[in-house]
């Protein structure tokens, strides 16, 4: 085993793109070392590449619904770096389909990806992990408040939510807090395809009290702020970051004041 780090270690899933890369490179600017993992290694390995000589980067190549994948994930932390300070569960399953469509291979993949693996990061993260250490969950906004068509991809979310919030009261008398970042949607790869769409647009756009979208690095910086000292006090909250869209009954100008069309 290596030497301890002297710079704090985290582990994030997710990170060959989208908003785990740009997790990733944000706690590399921040002054961590970091552990990626995703089942693109190929992109992994640019990551690596490109924070050369900002952060020392370990990568892990598989998928994190095989279950001894957060094993793994944690021991290549503590024999590359000797600690582990922080964790982010970022990777899950984007699939989005109501109850009567969704059939078992899809309720099996998203509850594997997006529930199961966080919580088995967390059981093999949790004993390697000291005071002053933090697990930051990404959900979605979806799993505060649910959503047309959502089916087990919101309920799933719903249940990081119960996961952050036990796991804060378990952990937080050992120093160990645990936050959840809920973001609205995103702009990434995952969901490039519906940004135009008049529907999404209707429901995203027109329905978000803010001037502009929002973006990875936005997300990235409300973790690192949750996994830093500026964030010490907060634990077990989840934070909806949406421009507003999940608090608020607004609808834009153009919106309000258009012309209904009988059907």
């Amino acid at each position: 085993m290596d030497a301890t780090s002297p710079r704090p270690v985290v582990l994030v899933t997710g990170a060959s793109a989208g908003i785990g890369d740009a997790i990733a490179r944000r706690f590399a600017a921040g002054g961590y070392d970091i552990v990626a993992v995703a089942r693109r290694k190929d992109r992994l390995e640019q990551l690596a590449a490109d924070l050369a000589g900002i952060a020392r980067v370990q990568i892990l190549g598989g998928d994190v619904s095989v279950p001894g994948i957060p094993a793994q994930a944690v021991d290549l932390a503590l024999e590359t770096f000797g600690r582990l300070d922080c964790l982010v569960n970022n990777a899950g399953s984007g699939k989005w389909a109501p109850v009567h469509e969704t059939d078992d291979a899809t309720l099996d993949e998203v509850i594997d990806t997006s529930m199961k693996a966080p919580f088995r990061f967390c059981r093999a993260a949790i004993p390697k992990m000291g005071p002053g250490s933090s697990v930051i969950n990404v959900g979605s906004v979806f799993g505060t408040l649910g959503g047309l068509d959502g089916g087990i991809y919101c309920a799933v979310k719903a249940g990081l939510v119960g996961l952050t919030q036990t796991m804060a009261a378990q952990y937080g008398a050992q120093g160990i807090r645990t936050n959840l970042v809920a973001p609205g949607v995103i702009k990434t790869d995952m969901t490039r395809e519906a940004w135009n769409a008049q529907g999404f647009q209707r429901l995203n756009h027109e329905m978000t009290p803010f001037n502009r979208e929002g973006t990875p690095e936005d997300v990235a910086n409300a973790i690192f702020f949750l996994a830093s000292d500026q964030g010490s006090y907060i634990n077990g909250q989840t934070i909806a970051l949406d421009g507003g869209w999940s608090t608020t009954k607004y609808l834009c100008l153009e919106a309000l004041t258009c012309d209904r069309v009988a059907t």
